[in-house]
């Protein structure tokens, strides 16, 4: 991952001016009919006044005419800091102040503090323009502030059907996203699934491609070897190759002893980390293994298998499957008992945990990087009849609750920032407009 940009703050200035540059709101349309108040930026005033003063699309720290004058270097205190990078004030002071190698903005501990405007990827407008708006190397989707973007819609589909991209991270791409099947680009491969060419550009020619499944051409019986052997699904019924019975259970024994040469059900072949059948799943996640005849196999996923307190809660990734402990299903949803309730007890989803900066349940997500805090709403406690949510001040799904948690005069996600200060008030689309000025403008 490339280092994000830097914005520190002048040493002379002080930590609550210095915030207030950081996150100060700059009338573009204003600017270019006045011109740069200030001239271009290439002066530590102009580097520090929170404007775009060239019009660049780059404000202060985030313009490489400051970055290359000097005027964004690295403050180093005369004592080493110790602690924590991950408040307003310690992600705009110019201090590397967890001594991890990055400061303010380059840390990731203060990218997830939007008033900071340390990410600029974040509408659908930003997030569909085909420009890389924070410079971070990471273009629309496939900047995660606008996949992972809390009011960014402009990413649930496949924007572009012929870039070779998968635009929506859902795993299918182009025509193989259903997102694509009125798409000019992808329609009317059928008539032309005979001519040897890729007509709508995923890839695939022909038969090779789904949406020629339909096509007479393409379809027939899946019982010879060819046939069992070419990774299609000839005859349309769902089952490719040799997960189609018309293949494993062949009466022609080339079909049948070539099924068996690849099938995953021996003790080697459910340990070798090979998905030998081809079928998607790899060794115990393949029911073929971890459901075996042979109790040997059967023993074998079972000594891996991420399951029981002991594993749940031992910080391995037992299964070699990607999740660990409680971010594994057959963790977070075992059936016994005494393993839900340690899941429940350190799953990052109640008010607090989602506050207290630490990753309570080892995902390698911490607060409200993590999903399972993003749903996470409660009574107020200090305020009978209202909510709260712990990464969002603009609370509510109506329009009146949204204006009235942005309103309150309370800092409802305790964040240090209240109402209209607060960046998920300022760009929340339900209450567009109802801010005045809005933070990272």
């Amino acid at each position: 991952m490339q280092t994000p940009r830097r914005i520190p703050t002048p040493a002379v200035v002080p930590a609550a001016a210095a915030l207030m540059l950081v996150i100060a709101c700059w009338d573009s349309e204003a600017a270019r009919e006045l011109g740069p108040p200030l001239g271009y930026e290439t002066s530590w005033q102009a580097c520090t006044d929170g404007r775009d003063n060239d019009h660049d699309r780059r404000v202060d720290c985030e313009d490489p005419d400051c970055q290359s004058r000097g005027f964004c270097s690295e403050i180093i205190p005369p004592y080493p800091p110790a602690g924590r990078e991950d408040t307003a004030a310690l992600c705009s002071n110019g201090i590397d102040d967890d001594d991890n190698g990055q400061f303010d903005c380059g840390d990731r501990a203060c990218q997830g503090i939007m008033e900071l405007c340390c990410v600029l990827e974040f509408t659908d407008e930003l997030c569909s323009n085909g420009i890389d708006d924070d410079g971070n190397g990471f273009v629309d989707c496939e900047d995660f502030s606008c996949s992972g973007g809390v009011f960014v819609t402009a990413c649930d589909s496949e924007l572009n059907c012929s870039d070779g991209d998968d635009n929506d991270t859902d795993g299918e791409t182009d025509c193989d996203d259903s997102d694509c099947a009125l798409d000019d680009a992808c329609v009317g491969e059928a008539p032309r699934c005979d001519d040897g060419v890729d007509n709508d550009g995923d890839g695939l020619t022909d038969c090779d491609d789904l949406e020629c499944s339909a096509f007479s051409g393409c379809t027939g019986p899946e019982d010879t070897l060819a046939a069992c052997q070419d990774g299609r699904d000839n005859d349309g019924n769902g089952y490719t190759d040799c997960d189609d019975f018309s293949c494993s259970d062949s009466m022609d024994m080339a079909v049948v002893d070539y099924c068996v040469s690849i099938s995953e059900s021996t003790l080697e072949r459910c340990m070798d980390g090979v998905d030998n059948d081809v079928n998607g799943f790899t060794d115990c996640d393949d029911f073929s293994c971890s459901r075996s005849d042979d109790m040997a196999v059967v023993d074998y996923c079972a000594s891996i298998s991420e399951s029981g307190l002991e594993r749940c809660s031992n910080g391995t990734d037992d299964d070699g499957n990607g999740f660990t402990d409680c971010a594994d299903f057959s963790c977070s949803a075992s059936d016994d008992m005494a393993v839900l309730d340690y899941c429940a007890a350190i799953t990052e989803a109640t008010f607090e945990r989602c506050i207290d900066g630490i990753d309570n349940d080892a995902n390698g997500f911490p607060d409200c990087d993590d999903f399972s805090c993003r749903d996470v709403l409660e009574p107020d406690p200090a305020s009978p009849g209202a909510f709260r949510s712990p990464c969002q001040e603009s609370v509510g799904t109506t329009v009146m609750a949204v204006q009235a948690a942005c309103s309150d005069e309370s800092d409802n996600d305790l964040d240090g920032f209240i109402d209209c200060e607060d960046w998920d008030c300022a760009w929340n689309p339900l209450i567009d407009g109802f801010c005045e000025t809005r933070v990272c403008q």
